[in-house]
């Protein structure tokens, strides 16, 4: 896997450097942007397979810009970059649709790990060929080969992470799966997800976009003790 487009949105040009110097050292392209606004053009105009996006900018927070996205329908994984290592920013973030977390200071070798893991979820095992072309229940579709998502016949806009955990639970209809075995199916062990509650995060989103009333779920099931399934 070499050849993607990451997107480094980083207000610090030492920073942004060392980033760039070591993605494109590991056969990544790179293109930079040092405020929101430019980056929030440069999603549309270059389609990055990848962000990696600091929360603190000088014109808004990298906060506002992954709220904005998601919005506007940008699936590509989003890796938050913060010197800040709390609860509260961790879920903030993946309540606005970022797939990871990484806490300054970091190791580039951490920061490659990670980009390849996304990016190998979200566009090598994720599209890799499936038994059954298109799933349904209720009146949601998922088309599994183009990855296309409908409710109501209206299109629905999942993450890569959301996809990944709809998918996972469909593949095992009925049966429970537990938080852990969701983390390494999507995140794997190379992750470092261990929080309970970045899962239930993900599985609240979804319940938002597919179930007709979230708050009283007919097919993404909690378990109580366990974890969740898909029930039929």
């Amino acid at each position: 896997m070499a050849g993607e487009t990451i997107l480094i949105i980083e207000d610090e040009r030492a920073v942004a450097r060392g980033l760039a110097y070591g993605l494109e050292a590991e056969g990544f392209n790179t293109i930079w942007a040092d405020t929101g606004k430019k980056a929030l053009e440069m999603v549309h105009s270059h389609n990055p397979d990848l962000l990696l996006l600091d929360i603190r900018l000088p014109d808004m927070s990298g906060f506002d810009i992954c709220r904005k996205l998601r919005k506007d329908g940008q699936r590509q994984p989003i890796l938050m970059l913060t010197a800040r290592d709390e609860e509260f920013d961790r879920v903030l973030g993946l309540e606005l649709g970022a797939d990871d977390y990484i806490v300054k200071p970091y190791s580039l070798r951490e920061v490659i790990s990670r980009v390849r893991a996304h990016l190998r979820r979200a566009y090598g095992e994720l599209s890799e060929p499936v038994t059954h072309k298109v799933q349904r229940f209720g009146d949601v579709e998922i088309d599994m080969q183009r990855m296309q998502v409908t409710k109501g016949s209206q299109p629905v806009t999942l993450t890569p992470t959301e996809y990944k955990i709809l998918r996972y639970l469909l593949g095992h209809p009925e049966r429970p799966r537990s938080r852990d075995a969701i983390i390494e199916a999507v995140w794997g062990y190379d992750g470092e997800v261990t929080s309970d509650r970045t899962v239930d995060v993900h599985i609240r989103h979804l319940r938002e976009k597919l179930e007709d009333d979230p708050t009283e779920p007919r097919y993404l099931i909690t378990v109580r003790g366990i974890g969740y399934k898909f029930q039929p």
